[in-house]
C-alpha cells in the first residue's frame, strides 16, 4: 500500500509540474474549438441572412457576398499579419511582426492551458466578425471592389492596434486595467464608429427620407439573429479561454442581458407606436448582446438585467432617433445598435464589475469607470479618424460609391450579376 501511495504522489507531482508548465488541459480545448466554431456561426451566417433580411430584395445578394468574402479575406490577413500585429510583443500601441505567417507557433506551443493556434483561431473569428458588423452602416451604396480593399486595410491599421491595446499584455489599455471581456470597444465600438464614419463619408441612399425602405424578409433578418444569440455563448463564453464556472457565468448572464435587452425594446416601441415589431424585438436582443459583451466576465446575473435594460433603452433612441436628428444614413443601424451599445456596456463594466465573478480584488468604482471611459474615447477618436484616412485613400485610389443607376437597378444586378427570383 505504501508503494501505491508513493506512485500515486509522484503522478500527482507531475501533473502539477506539468500544469504549471503549461500543458494541455482538455476540457479547456474542447471548449475553445467549439467557442471558435460558434463565433464563425455568427458571421456566416449570422451577420450574412441577419444584414440580408433587413436590406431591400435588390441587394441581399450584395451583403451576403460582403459578409462571406470579409471572413475569406480577413482570414489570410490574419494568419499573414493580424495576429502578429495584435498579440506578440511589441510596443504599448502595436506589435511586431514575430509572428508573421505564424512564425515561431509551432503545434505544441501553448497560450495557458490550450494551443496557441487554437487561440490565434479563436482571435480570428473576432477579427472577421468586427468589419463584417460594420458592412450593416452603409449596406445598398458601397462598391464590392472598394470594400475588399477598405476591410483588409481596415483590419490592420485600425483592428489590430486597437486589439492589442485592449487584450496584449504590453498594450496601454491591458495596462491601464480596462475591462473589456468579449470586445465591447474592440469589436463593437471599433466597428460601430467606423460604420458611422463610412455612411456619413458615402452619403445617404439615393431616395432615404423619400421611399420606403423597408425590409424585405424579416424571416431571414430573425434566424440571421438568432444565430447571433447563440453563437454569442461561444463569443462571450469563449473569452476567458478555459471551461470553467466563469465561462458558465458569463453564458448564463448573456441570455438575461440579450432577453432584458429584447423586452425593453419592445415596450419601447409599444409606449411610442402602439405596436410591437419582429425587427424591434431582434434589435434589441442584439443591443442587450451588445451591451453584456464587455461585462459579460466581470458581473452577476443581477447586473445583467440592468445592463440588458439600459442597452435596449438606449440603443433603441439611437436607432430610431439619435440618426434622424443627426442626419446620417446608417442603413441597418450598425452604430446605433453596435457603437452605442458598447459604449453603454463599456461604461457599465465599470459600474458593476465585481470580484465576486473574477475572483480578484476590484479598483474603486470611481477609478475604474474613468478607465473605461478613457478606453471608450480612446477607441472612438482613433476608430474615427483612421477610418476617414482610408476610407479617403481606397475612394482616390478606385472609388468608394457606385453610379446612381448602378444604386437604383441594385447591386445584387449591378455589381455580381446575380439577383433572387
Amino acid at each position: 500500500m505504501s508503494w501505491l501511495k508513493l506512485y500515486l504522489f509522484a503522478l500527482l507531482a507531475l501533473s502539477s509540474s506539468a500544469w504549471a508548465a503549461g500543458e494541455i488541459n482538455a476540457a479547456d480545448v474542447s471548449w475553445m474549438m467549439v467557442a471558435t466554431t460558434l463565433v464563425l456561426f455568427m458571421t456566416i451566417p449570422g451577420i450574412a441572412l441577419f444584414y440580408a433580411g433587413m436590406v431591400r430584395k435588390k441587394n441581399v445578394l450584395s451583403v451576403v457576398m460582403q459578409s462571406f468574402a470579409i471572413c475569406c479575406a480577413v482570414t489570410i490577413v490574419w494568419y499573414a499579419v493580424g495576429y502578429s500585429l495584435a498579440f506578440s510583443g511589441g510596443n504599448w500601441f502595436i506589435g511586431n511582426f514575430d509572428n508573421v505567417f505564424l512564425k515561431n507557433i509551432q503545434i505544441d506551443t501553448m497560450h495557458g492551458s490550450i494551443p496557441e493556434m487554437l487561440f490565434m483561431m479563436f482571435q480570428m473569428t473576432f477579427a472577421i466578425l468586427t468589419p463584417a458588423l460594420m458592412c450593416g452602416a452603409f449596406a445598398e451604396r458601397i462598391k464590392f471592389s472598394a470594400l475588399f480593399l477598405f476591410m483588409i486595410l481596415w483590419s490592420l491599421f485600425c483592428y489590430a492596434p486597437v486589439c492589442h491595446w485592449v487584450w496584449a499584455d504590453e498594450g496601454w489599455l491591458f495596462k491601464a486595467g480596462a475591462l473589456d471581456y468579449a470586445g465591447g470597444t474592440v469589436v463593437h465600438i471599433n466597428a460601430g464608429v467606423a460604420g458611422l464614419i463610412a455612411c456619413i463619408y458615402l452619403g445617404k441612399r439615393i431616395g432615404y427620407g423619400k421611399e420606403v425602405m423597408a425590409p424585405h424578409n424579416l424571416v431571414l433578418a430573425l434566424t440571421g439573429a438568432c444565430f447571433l444569440w447563440i453563437g454569442w455563448f461561444g463569443f462571450n463564453g469563449g473569452s476567458g479561454l478555459a471551461a470553467d464556472s466563469r465561462s458558465v457565468m458569463a453564458i448564463v448572464v448573456s441570455q438575461i442581458a440579450a432577453a432584458a435587452a429584447a423586452l425593453t425594446w419592445m415596450i419601447c416601441e409599444y409606449i411610442v407606436n402602439k405596436r410591437f415589431t419582429v425587427l424591434g424585438a431582434i434589435s434589441g436582443a442584439v443591443a442587450g448582446l451588445v451591451a453584456i459583451t464587455p461585462a459579460s466576465g466581470f458581473v452577476t446575473p443581477a447586473a445583467s438585467l440592468f445592463i440588458g435594460c439600459c442597452g435596449g433603452l438606449v440603443c433603441y433612441f439611437g436607432a430610431t432617433r439619435l440618426k434622424y436628428k443627426l442626419g446620417y444614413d446608417d442603413s441597418l443601424d450598425a452604430f446605433g445598435v453596435h457603437g452605442v451599445g458598447g459604449i453603454v456596456g463599456a461604461l457599465l463594466t465599470g459600474v458593476f464589475a465585481s470580484d465576486m465573478i473574477t475572483g480578484e480584488t476590484m479598483k474603486p468604482v470611481a477609478e475604474q469607470l474613468w478607465i473605461q471611459f478613457e478606453s471608450v474615447i480612446a477607441t472612438f477618436i482613433y476608430a474615427a479618424v483612421v477610418t476617414y484616412i482610408l476610407l479617403k485613400i481606397v475612394d482616390l485610389l478606385i472609388g468608394l460609391r457606385v453610379s446612381a443607376e448602378e444604386e437604383r437597378v441594385g447591386l445584387d444586378l449591378s455589381l455580381h450579376g446575380e439577383r433572387l427570383e
